[in-house]
């Protein structure tokens, strides 16, 4: 009796989605991916992932269209199972989706971790977290000082932010800062290559991670998965590290895939120690030894400094952050505004002077307003923000955001960048950890 052939839709944010596809679905005969939607990420919807990277049975590529129309989609296709796909997003809202799936008529699933992590013939160290802005960078870097400070040589892969031309995309390499021009980066990728290329590391990402892992291990001797928006690890690995945030207490159990890395994680990071209120901490602790009493507990502060020494005290200051971690992310500030408020800066509003796609964005991420986060998925968007920039009335720019946002927007104030690292206070020492499990 001849199997019938599923039908599929699967929901994503040009990120996990390929990668659940290339897993799972690629060359399958047993199911036919009828589309990709696409949600918080612009400018994706309309376009195909293309038969390149989709394989023998997509010669004419997949349809990438508006998550909005997944229930009509699901009706005119007969549509069996709705994969979800994406992340950094609270179980009620992904269960709101499973809902409208189920009720539309359709299956809804899960990929679970296992099916979808990728074996590498070198050991892999991942970074990960709970929720976007949890300081989930600083610790992977702080990762990677201790596997270069064993001699080793350090392939970072980054999870997908594959914004462009998806074909040319496939496997980027990134070692030096023309790389980021040539490849065309957002502000959004620079935001996580730029670091890591500071120190040395040689950084991959793209859309086809079973290339990419290939590419990593050819040329280094530790793999490091830097994951982003809070998504589980592309690949097995032989450690763990999951982050997690004090100020927003309970989130470590409340969001999608978080929680499972949480459940996963052999070393839990709590960030930020030092800017908590000790019953948050408690919570977060509590939390920890109640889901993965097994995880080894690690305390940390994130470190800010500055790049240049200036006088902030009552300077009016406009103050750029990490724009992920704000919006998605849903922090209502950054470590530039921290910093700000600690040496009595006039921090100025920059909602009324905001343009185009920045208005935009305070529109939909209410909780933005008195900083401006720095936005930059297309070279229009980048534009308006250095509108919004030029136009807000202040004496210095403080760059909150971890690149250096001068290189790309000219201002004739002051633009300092602010600095953050991981500074262990608590637990056993990370770097040690790191190293008896890539020993």
């Amino acid at each position: 009796m001849a199997t019938s052939v599923r039908k599929v839709l699967i929901l994503g944010a040009a990120g996990r989605d390929f990668h659940n596809f290339n897993c799972l679905y690629r060359d399958n005969d047993l199911y036919r991916v009828v589309a990709f939607t696409a949600t918080q990420i612009p400018d994706i919807a309309g376009r195909r992932y293309p038969a390149v990277l989709a394989g023998s049975l997509y010669p004419e590529g997949i349809p990438i269209v508006e998550e909005s129309a997944m229930e009509s989609l699901i009706r005119e296709h007969g549509i069996d199972d709705v994969v979800f796909s994406y992340s950094d997003v609270s179980h009620q809202y992904v269960m709101e989706l499973g809902s409208r799936a189920m009720a539309a008529g359709a299956n809804f699933v899960l990929a679970g971790g296992r099916p979808t992590m990728l074996k590498s013939a070198k050991p892999v160290v991942a970074v990960c977290a709970v929720r976007t802005g949890c300081g989930k960078s600083q610790t992977s870097r702080a990762v990677s000082a201790a596997l270069r400070a064993l001699g080793l040589k350090v392939a970072v892969v980054r999870h997908p932010m594959p914004y462009g031309d998806l074909a040319a995309q496939a496997v980027q390499r990134f070692a030096t800062a023309q790389d980021l021009i040539d490849h065309k980066c957002t502000i959004e990728e620079r935001e996580e290559y730029e670091p890591h290329i500071e120190t040395g590391s040689v950084v991959f990402a793209g859309v086809d991670y079973h290339a990419i892992l290939k590419a990593a291990e050819a040329e280094a001797d530790v793999v490091l998965w830097d994951g982003g928006n809070n998504d589980m690890p592309f690949f097995a690995p032989n450690l763990h590290v999951t982050v997690t945030d004090p100020l927003r207490p309970g989130q470590e159990t409340s969001f999608y895939p978080g929680m499972a890395n949480l459940l996963m994680a052999d070393v839990v990071v709590i960030n930020k120690v030092d800017s908590a209120k000790p019953a948050d901490l408690d919570t977060v602790r509590a939390s920890i030894a109640k889901w993965n009493p097994n995880a080894k507990l690690v305390e940390a502060e994130s470190e800010i400094t500055l790049d240049q020494a200036i006088e902030l005290a009552g300077v009016r200051t406009l103050v750029v952050e990490d724009g992920p971690t704000l919006t998605h992310g849903g922090m209502p500030i950054g470590a530039g505004y921290v910093l700000a408020q600690r040496r009595g800066a006039q921090i100025v509003d920059p909602t009324p002077y905001a343009v185009g796609s920045i208005r935009g964005t305070y529109e939909k991420y209410p909780h933005c307003k008195g900083i401006l986060p720095a936005m930059g998925y297309s070279d229009r968007q980048v534009s308006e923000l250095a509108q919004t920039i030029a136009a807000t009335p202040a004496d210095v720019v403080l760059v909150g955001t971890p690149i250096d946002l001068g290189k790309l927007i000219a201002d004739g104030r002051p633009m300092v960048r602010v600095r953050y690292e991981l500074k262990q206070v608590r637990g056993p020492n990370l770097g040690e950890l790191v190293a008896a499990a890539v020993r």
